[in-house]
C-alpha cells in the first residue's frame, strides 16, 4: 500500500465515540474545504460500522455545507431498518454544531436474479496510458500544492485532460482510475474508496464544454448532491473504467453520470450527480 492510500484507510477508519456516533479527521493538507468524497466515504464506513449483514448497494446524500478541514467531523447513524434483506442507515455529518452532510444508504444481502447490462466502451488498456501525474509533470510548478499532496487514487485519462479543455468540447470523460496499493478484503471499505475517487472527475465532465476553469474567480463551483448504486461485487485495488457524461447544465446548475467498469467488462457502479455552477454575474443579491 502506498503511503497516500494508506493515509486515506486511516481517515476512514473512523473513532466510535458512543452508540451510532463515529468521529472522522481531515488529511493535513493545505485545502479551504473538505473534499466532499471524504465525506461521503467517511459517511458510508460509518454507516457500514452499524451493519451487521450484506453489503452497501446504494447511497443517496447531499452536500449541505463546506466542510471545515482545520476540526473533526461527527457521523451520527441512525438505525432506520433492518430488515431480512436490506438494511438502511441515515447519516448525519456535523461539523461547529451544523449538518454539513446527509446520506440514506441501504444494504442488501447478496441474491441470485436476473441480470444484463450496457456493454463496456471500447478503450485503450490502463497499461498502455501515462498516469495523470506523468502527463501534468510540465505544468508541476503552477499546479502548487496539488502536485506535491499524496494522490491515494491512480488515474490514467483517456485522451484530453477534462481542466485542459477548450470550449465546445463533448461534456464527456473516460478515464481508468484504481487505489494505488493492496486493500483489506471488506466490501465497504471497497466500496468507500470507489465514493471517495467517484467524486474526483463528475464535476469536471460538467465543465468540459464551457470556457470555464476552477480557478476562475468569477466562477463558483460545488457537489450539491451525489447518488450510487452498487450493482456487483468489484475490488477497488484493481483497475476500473470510469466512463462519464453531462447530459445537462441549466440555471446554475449541471448533471454528470458515471458508470465504473471492470477490466474485464462488468459494470459494477452506476453514479448521478448535481453540481453547483455559478458564475458572478448570475449570483443571487442575498
Amino acid at each position: 500500500m502506498s503511503d497516500a492510500l494508506d493515509s486515506l484507510v486511516e481517515i476512514l477508519d473512523l473513532e466510535p465515540i458512543e452508540v451510532n456516533i463515529f468521529r472522522g479527521v481531515s488529511p493535513d493538507e493545505d485545502r479551504q474545504r473538505v473534499f466532499g468524497g471524504q465525506v461521503a466515504a467517511q459517511a458510508l464506513m460509518a454507516a457500514g460500522r452499524t451493519v451487521e449483514v450484506g453489503r452497501p448497494h446504494s447511497l443517496h446524500a447531499y452536500f449541505l455545507r463546506p466542510g471545515d478541514p482545520t476540526v473533526p467531523i461527527l457521523y451520527e447513524v441512525d438505525r432506520i431498518r433492518d430488515g431480512r434483506s436490506f438494511t438502511t442507515r441515515r447519516v448525519v455529518a456535523i461539523q461547529h454544531g451544523r449538518a454539513i452532510f446527509n446520506m440514506s444508504a441501504s444494504f442488501h444481502v447478496d441474491e441470485a436474479g436476473l441480470s444484463h447490462q450496457f456493454p463496456m466502451p471500447d478503450v485503450p488498456p490502463p497499461d498502455e496510458l501515462e498516469s495523470l501525474l506523468t502527463r501534468l509533470e510540465p505544468y508541476r510548478e503552477v499546479m502548487g500544492d496539488w502536485f506535491s499532496r499524496p494522490h491515494p487514487i491512480e488515474q490514467r485519462h483517456i485522451g484530453e485532460l477534462p481542466f485542459m479543455h477548450k470550449e465546445g468540447n463533448e461534456p464527456v470523460q473516460r478515464l481508468w482510475i484504481k487505489a494505488d496499493g493492496t486493500l483489506r478484503d471488506d466490501p465497504v471499505l471497497h466500496a468507500a474508496i470507489a465514493a471517495y475517487a467517484s467524486d474526483m472527475s463528475l464535476f469536471d465532465t460538467m465543465l468540459a464544454p464551457h470556457n470555464v476553469r476552477w480557478d476562475n474567480p468569477d466562477f463558483m463551483g460545488a457537489s450539491l448532491d451525489h447518488c450510487m448504486w452498487f450493482h456487483r461485487p468489484f475490488k477497488a485495488d484493481e483497475w476500473l473504467l470510469y466512463d462519464m457524461d453531462s447530459p445537462t447544465a441549466y440555471g446554475a446548475r449541471g448533471l454528470a453520470r458515471g458508470f465504473m467498469f471492470t477490466g474485464d467488462g462488468e459494470l459494477v457502479v452506476s453514479m448521478a450527480q448535481e453540481g453547483l455552477m455559478r458564475l458572478a454575474e448570475t449570483k443571487p443579491a442575498s
